[in-house]
């Protein structure tokens, strides 16, 4: 296994860098672990209406499931590689598949429908992570990460020869290129109010940029929100004040609206992935790192939807 940091790098507990982030933590808080056992934990995302969280295991191909009554438990096996997943204005999972190089969505019969796999005639390279805004169109990025090896897709060449954000509307079935200036886009998100649209780099950059969304359809005002460093950011989410969440390599990191880095949620992994505001009242962060699956009460509110 390649190593990413060395073992006394490795710690748990908080770092606080200012007053605002240790008001976000409950008195006597701790970060916990609820499974442990993947090879690649990615892509939570939380259902209310079972009170439960689903999770992507990359190199094994399989999605996880954990919830407080039940344990953990496989969702689906395989699943095409599964990385990045979120809930549509309807409740559905939408996910960026790997293997199959496509957006998918389950149905509530449980069938898996592909929504878009081509742009211009040609296959994406491997989605990674989307989010689907309050217009239902759906937001995701497309660096090559599925496709440079078998270890978390299928090997195989661009054939769009460049890495892109893409903007889906699944009711026209319209896809745009609405970021081209990326090494490998990773995470995205956007601000509560959708006014602004961030999405990490972690090719060379190793940044997030804040973009200005324009009429609801487009991007624009490019700027680095924050370099994020030990590693580089990868999923992200934002609370309702603005507040960005991000994975890092020694665990979530919590920047202001304004880029300025509060504090950490330090995670006994080698690197954190990603991560997903959950529970009955979305204060409870949960996280996927390495081979586990964590979270955190927080005293925040995601502000994602559903």
């Amino acid at each position: 296994m390649t190593t990413y940091r060395p073992k006394e790098e490795i710690r748990e507990g908080f770092e606080v860098y200012d007053e605002r982030f240790r008001q976000m933590l409950p008195e006597g808080v701790e970060l916990e672990r609820h499974f442990t056992g993947t090879a690649w934990a990615e892509g939570p995302v939380y259902f209310s209406d079972g009170d439960y969280v689903v999770w992507s295991d990359i190199p094994n191909d399989r999605m996880m499931r954990w919830s407080i009554s039940e344990g953990a438990s496989v969702f689906r096996e395989p699943a095409g590689y599964t990385n990045g997943n979120y809930r549509d204005r309807q409740g559905r999972l939408v996910s960026c598949e790997h293997g199959n190089r496509r957006i998918s969505r389950t149905e509530p019969d449980g069938s898996v429908v592909t929504l878009v796999d081509r742009y211009d005639g040609n296959r994406l390279n491997s989605p990674n992570d989307l989010v689907v805004k309050s217009d239902g169109t759906i937001w995701f990025t497309d660096p090559p990460y599925g496709i440079l090896s078998d270890h978390e897709g299928h090997k195989a060449e661009s054939e769009l020869g460049a890495n892109y954000v893409f903007r889906f509307d699944p009711e026209t079935g319209e896809l745009r290129i609405v970021g081209d200036d990326f090494d490998r886009p990773n995470g995205l998100c956007f601000s509560p109010d959708e006014s602004i649209l961030y999405v990490a780099d972690s090719g060379e950059p190793r940044h997030i940029r804040a973009f200005d969304v324009v009429d609801g359809e487009r991007i624009s005002n490019g700027r680095i929100f924050a370099v994020v460093r030990p590693g580089m950011p990868d999923g992200f989410r934002v609370d309702t004040k603005g507040n960005l969440f991000t994975s890092a390599w020694d665990g979530i990191q919590v920047y202001s609206p304004e880029g300025e880095l509060l504090g950490k949620v330090l995670v006994p992994e080698e690197r954190t992935a990603n991560c997903s505001f959950g529970g009955p009242d979305k204060s409870r962060l949960f996280i996927t790192a390495d081979r586990s699956l964590y979270s955190i009460k927080l005293n925040v509110t995601g502000a994602q939807t559903p």
